[in-house]
């Protein structure tokens, strides 16, 4: 019982809400966690104003405890599919720009490979999907990384450098590559605090001694919107924006500085999780289209081509 109550103070970071979720009161959850980190010897959430955070112990055992949840019910599927023919669940995180267009790509050809094979996506900053996984809600995670992450399995890495986007008619699209000096100098469409691309934005900025001015923050699509109408220069991956820039809506432009050239794109499970065989093939079927981009990307993104008089990167191709 104890464990069932940390598990779901866990996922939603809070004794109230955990409460309503298991239907019992307040007090009855407080005293179980009470209970459980008396007998570990340890305290396993900070308790804070905007909800209860976890300490270090206490994240190793929500991967135990998840882990062990998650088992549990794999286990239970294994003996109801041995009697009857069930859809197989897949449960991938991934950060907002695998969402745009190449997870929904591969999702697609996946399903109509393995139409037994059910697929659920969500979204978030980095720091969620790692979260997700190691709290057992997802099974894969994809996402932009700059280092390794402590108690992930990197199944995949490519680079996945960031570049300088902006529409066709911006003064800076037949650059091809744009210094960090030049880009400052310009209107900024940038995302939120948490990506690998604001993260690379400030620590460039920082080592030159420039400021910035964020014109409009958002969501990706949002920034895309803004950088086709030529209102800003945005920044992004080419996998991102790979089929705007094939349509001519968007020009990408290299940015020759080590932040932002340095990232890399990780696939994630959890350490010591237990596969499944829809997981193996779904994860064997994300690194074919991943290693598949970063085939054509270098050797085709890394020389602008003139078209219309402006220099522009050539995409990836869509996943089949």
């Amino acid at each position: 019982m104890a464990s069932r109550y940390f598990l779901e103070v866990v996922r939603t970071g809070s004794v109230t809400e955990a409460a309503h979720r298991l239907h019992v009161a307040p007090s009855a959850v407080s005293r179980q966690v009470a209970k459980l980190e008396e007998s570990l010897g340890c305290n396993l959430f900070d308790r804070q104003a905007r909800g209860m955070a976890l300490t270090e112990a206490g994240q190793q055992l929500a991967g135990w405890v998840g882990a062990s949840v998650i088992d549990t019910e794999r286990l239970a599927d294994a003996m109801r599919s041995a009697s009857t023919r069930r859809s197989h669940r897949v449960r991938i995180a991934c950060t907002e720009g695998f969402a745009i267009d190449f997870m929904p790509a591969v999702m697609s050809a996946f399903r109509r490979e393995h139409p037994q094979t059910s697929i659920h996506l969500q979204v978030g900053v980095p720091e969620q999907v790692s979260q997700w996984l190691q709290r057992g809600d997802a099974d894969l995670g994809l996402k932009f990384a700059t280092a390794p992450e402590k108690g992930m399995r990197t199944l995949h890495r490519e680079p996945s450098p960031v570049l300088a986007i902006c529409s066709p008619g911006h003064a800076v699209a037949g650059m091809g590559t744009i210094g960090i000096a030049e880009l400052v100098r310009h209107a900024l469409a940038v995302p939120d605090v948490g990506t690998t691309v604001r993260q690379a934005l400030d620590l460039c900025c920082a080592e030159h001694g420039l400021a910035y001015e964020i014109a409009f923050s958002g969501n990706l699509p949002s920034l895309l919107a803004l950088a086709r109408r030529g209102d800003a220069v945005t920044l992004s991956s080419l996998l991102g924006v790979a089929h705007e820039i094939a349509s001519g809506q968007l020009v990408a432009l290299r940015l020759a500085e080590p932040h932002f050239v340095e990232r890399t794109i990780e696939l994630l499970v959890p350490e010591g999780r237990p596969a499944s065989e829809s997981l193996d093939r779904f994860a064997s079927a994300l690194k074919a289209q991943l290693r598949l981009v970063s085939a054509q990307a270098p050797a085709r993104a890394a020389v602008p081509r003139s078209r219309g008089g402006k220099n522009r990167l050539v995409p990836p191709p869509r996943p089949a």
